[in-house]
């Protein structure tokens, strides 16, 4: 006998199999990474949540595993070896996505070459006032002005450590240190960092650069710099680590150029030479197109604005180090080619952050397939030849000697 449904029970049951086959949709375009399905779904989220609620919500998803694994396998031409380091990509999280070290295996397992934490400061402070994000959608940016919220060295310390001590993970860690903003030595500061966090660190990074924190730019400067810098070379050293522990410095992308030789003579100097340079920090500048949407907010500018400012920074230091000194490129890397022109500027790695904001972990997978393809239609065997190649008819040879 043929079953009757009333016209209720019909629309339910049409419902219930929209509900179902839009799930199963929705489940296989994140399972399979599909680029448009996450752009709009992060869309969708920050219409209702304030910038530094997505970005909880985002760190807690990977801390606690709601993520799909990048298939993407690595390719032997992009993998690059620095500091006796071998990192299988080139593409690197920014600090300041990972502040406190909760999500490290997740944005490894999402395709990140290394992943850099931080900033972290010696003891736990706040940051500034919230709000303290903002997201600007048109110009692909993010305004970011948490002025060094931190979970501070111990807490941060007992989580690499767990992590370290985890069979499931083995990728690299950079940490990025900075200072409290009430503390009354910042050569203290990073001392404590790189003494407490420097055992579980592949590299460590001296932030000197970040515009939310008062005074702190002032350490670029040539004397406090070289200070600074003798001081946290020495704890290095005192570790007596069985490996070497790269110190590299992160610096800001609006320096004069006189500013930017000063930096480039201390970092290349044979008693406060470090390992490396990240380039660049977020930006204190504003397009003209931006200052009403942020209706004059303070804080450090980052995403597609950035782009071309940290690029021509990443050319400027690589000239002035005579391409001695690795750089990581950072600012406005949300494709391949965006990576390719920091890296023939001069850049060894590359990291992002408002790209996966806006684009979602399959973001990173792009940017690695993208440079494969232009390795691969270079004259380059690998990425590592293409470093540094737009200067290549240039004589920087004596630069930095």
């Amino acid at each position: 006998m043929r079953i009757k449904y009333s016209a209720g029970q019909k629309l339910g049951q049409f419902v219930g199999l929209g509900v179902v086959g839009g799930s199963a949709f929705s489940f296989m375009c994140l399972y399979k990474g599909n680029e448009g399905f996450y752009r709009g779904l992060s869309n969708s989220l920050h219409t209702f949540m304030d910038g530094e609620s997505a970005h909880k919500a985002a760190v807690w998803a990977f801390n606690k595993g709601l993520y799909f694994r990048s298939r993407l396998e690595n390719n032997p031409k992009t993998a690059i070896n620095l500091w006796g380091l071998d990192f299988p990509n080139p593409v690197g999280i920014a600090a300041g996505f990972d502040k406190h070290g909760e999500a490290v295996k997740g944005l490894t397992d999402i395709g990140f070459g290394f992943v850099e934490v931080g900033s972290v400061t010696p003891e736990p402070q706040e940051g500034n006032p919230k709000p303290r994000v903002f997201r600007l959608s048109e110009d692909q940016a993010v305004i970011n002005r948490y002025g060094f919220n931190s979970d501070g060295h111990l807490m941060v310390r007992d989580r690499l450590k767990k992590l370290r001590e985890s069979s499931e993970f083995s990728g690299l860690i950079g940490v990025n240190l900075g200072k409290n903003k009430t503390s009354p030595s910042a050569c203290d500061d990073y001392v404590s960092g790189v003494t407490l966090l420097g055992p579980l660190a592949d590299y460590i990074v001296v932030n000197v650069s970040s515009p939310n924190t008062p005074g702190l730019r002032s350490l670029q400067g040539k004397t406090d710099l070289s200070q600074l810098l003798t001081a946290v070379l020495k704890a290095r050293d005192k570790l007596s680590l069985s490996r070497h522990l790269p110190i590299l410095v992160k610096v800001a992308p609006d320096l004069t150029d006189e500013d930017k030789n000063d930096i480039a003579g201390v970092l290349t100097s044979s008693d406060t030479r470090v390992d490396g340079l990240v380039v660049s920090n977020t930006t204190i500048t504003r397009p003209e197109s931006l200052i009403s949407q942020e209706q004059e907010e303070t804080g450090g500018l980052s995403g597609t604005p950035l782009k071309s400012l940290s690029t021509s920074t990443i050319r400027d230091f690589y000239r002035l180090t005579g391409g001695q000194l690795p750089i990581i490129g950072v600012g406005g890397v949300s494709s391949g080619h965006d990576a390719w022109e920091k890296i023939i500027a001069g850049a060894s790695l590359v990291q992002l952050y408002s790209a996966l904001v806006y684009e979602g972990p399959p973001v990173v997978s792009k940017i690695r397939r993208e440079l494969e393809m232009l390795v691969e239609e270079s004259n380059f065997s690998s990425l590592s030849e293409a470093v540094g190649s737009e200067h290549i008819h240039e004589d920087i040879s004596n630069v930095g000697t």
